[in-house]
C-alpha cells in the first residue's frame, strides 16, 4: 500500500510539473505574439535559452542550497525513494526557470 501511495504521489508532482513546462510554451506564445514576425525566431531562441540557463544553474546550484542534496553524490541517494526526488526536482526546476 505505500509504494502505491509513493506512486500515486510521484505521478501527481509529475503532471503537475508538466502543466507548469506548458505554461512555459503559453508565455513564450504570448511574448511572439507581442513582436514584429521577423523579430518571432530570435524572441523564441531567447525564451529558450533563458529555460537552459536556469536550469544549469537551478541544477548546478539552487537545488544542492535548497535540499543539500546534490546531483553527484551517487545515485543510490537520488533513487532511494523510487525517483520521487528526481520528480520534485523537475518541479522545482520548472517554477525557478519561470
Amino acid at each position: 500500500m505505500e509504494d502505491l501511495v509513493t506512486a500515486n504521489d510521484t505521478l501527481f508532482v509529475l503532471l503537475g510539473a508538466i502543466m507548469v513546462l506548458a505554461m512555459h510554451a503559453g508565455f513564450a506564445f504570448l511574448e511572439v505574439g507581442t513582436v514584429r514576425s521577423k523579430n518571432q525566431v530570435n524572441a523564441l531562441v531567447k525564451i529558450l535559452v533563458d529555460f537552459c540557463v536556469s536550469t544549469i544553474a537551478y541544477f548546478f546550484i539552487g537545488y544542492s542550497i535548497a535540499y543539500g542534496v546534490t546531483f553527484f553524490s551517487g545515485a543510490e541517494v537520488l533513487s532511494a525513494k523510487s525517483g520521487f526526488e528526481l520528480v520534485k526536482f523537475f518541479f522545482l526546476l520548472t517554477f525557478a526557470a519561470a
